[in-house]
């Protein structure tokens, strides 16, 4: 094996070790997940961003989903806001949860 190949296959490695390791950290029933990113993307379509999780929250409650634990995953993937939510927070983990209906 030459050395590229190592460094191809370490790459390799560790990008499934972390694809693992956000899929374990996913707080939330991917169906749930897909459906916030839905409900987010048909409500920010219709009324602007007001820079705060407002939606979020309201999803969640609504939904009887564990905000505790959800908030600080958002954050941690750059989801500090609906609209942040719903691009990066679902560009983190589409991989792993699919794509939301309509897509």
């Amino acid at each position: 094996m030459t050395s590229a190949d190592r460094k191809k296959q370490l790459k390799a490695a560790w990008k499934q070790q972390e694809k693992s390791s956000l899929a374990q950290s996913i707080p939330l029933p991917h169906a749930q997940l897909r459906a916030l990113f839905a409900h987010l993307e048909d409500t920010l379509d219709e009324t602007p961003c007001d820079h705060t999780l407002r939606l979020t929250r309201a999803y969640l409650a609504a939904h009887a989903l564990d905000e505790a634990a959800a908030l600080p995953f958002f954050a941690r993937h750059g989801g500090h806001c609906d609209c942040e939510v719903l691009n990066n927070v679902e560009n983190a983990v589409v991989d792993i949860v699919g794509e939301r209906e309509g897509d």
